[in-house]
């Protein structure tokens, strides 16, 4: 498993940038979503934005968590089903831990890989070990301090391998540790970030083609293979993408694409 030769904003993030620009599109950073406007068919009409700057479009997609999507839903949209199942999935905050150790494991354990990356340096230093870990749901845990967390996750880790660490540390030390907390949205006094995974929410996620004309979803919530996770969340992205394609296409084809020799 190959990690980024510097940091994500620079070695991942700037590319995309460059790419959609490269095209002719257009990045925008700090420009939230105030409301969905509808024009009188129940179809997108714009984006508001909480600037005051209106968004149009051909194609409208929505690639938030989904208490977001929820929570700047039509009404005119709420009892439709495809719409509706949406409210048994609930967000939950996530925790991501990262914990340098010398000794122990003796080689990198990547445990799950999480979007916050430090330096490449640092994770390939011969004389120690690095975990990287997940730690959810985490309602319970959001609030408490770092030290805490990471008294938990020793001695859940030790558990898991009884033969290379040990809650005391006796067996790998910690040389140090970052702990973080990644709650994207507050609703109702609580922290939100992936959905909750309970029995029977499965049928609830939604494909990437919504029943609105031209409104696609993207997020790790959607319908595909993996649950809540980064990779989870590009899968559906490309789903969403070639849904997008695929419809147009058909319009064109019947002659009703506004750009016959638009490219998306």
């Amino acid at each position: 498993m190959a990690f980024l030769d510097g940091n994500p904003p620079e070695r991942l993030c700037m590319p995309i940038v460059d790419h959609i620009q490269s095209l002719g599109g257009e990045v925008r950073l700090n420009s939230r979503i105030q409301k969905i406007e509808l024009n009188s068919d129940g179809t997108v009409k714009n984006f508001l934005l909480t600037n005051g700057d209106v968004m149009e479009g051909d194609v409208y997609v929505f690639a938030t968590p989904v208490d977001i999507l929820k929570l700047l839903l039509p009404e005119n949209w709420k009892e439709i089903s495809y719409f509706k199942k949406l409210e048994k999935l609930v967000g939950v905050p996530v925790i991501n831990v990262h914990i340098w150790s010398a000794g122990g494991t003796g080689k990198e354990a990547l445990l799950n890989i999480s979007c916050f990356f430090k330096s490449h340096d640092e994770y390939y230093n011969p004389n120690q070990s690095m975990l990287e870990l997940v730690f959810a749901p985490a309602e319970e845990w959001i609030s408490r301090n770092d030290s805490e967390i990471i008294d938990a996750t020793m001695k859940e880790l030790a558990k898991l391998f009884p033969d290379e660490i040990s809650a005391d540390q006796s067996k790998a030390k910690i040389v140090k540790y970052h702990v973080v907390k990644t709650p994207r949205c507050l609703i109702d006094n609580h922290f939100r970030s992936v959905y909750k995974t309970i029995p029977n929410c499965e049928p609830c996620r939604p494909l990437q083609r919504s029943p609105i004309k031209g409104f696609y979803l993207a997020g790790d919530y959607t319908k595909q293979k993996y649950l809540a996770s980064m990779e989870g969340a590009v899968l559906s992205g490309k789903l969403c993408a070639q849904a997008i394609v695929q419809d147009y296409e058909l319009l064109v084809a019947r002659g009703e694409g506004r750009l016959a020799e638009a490219r998306i």
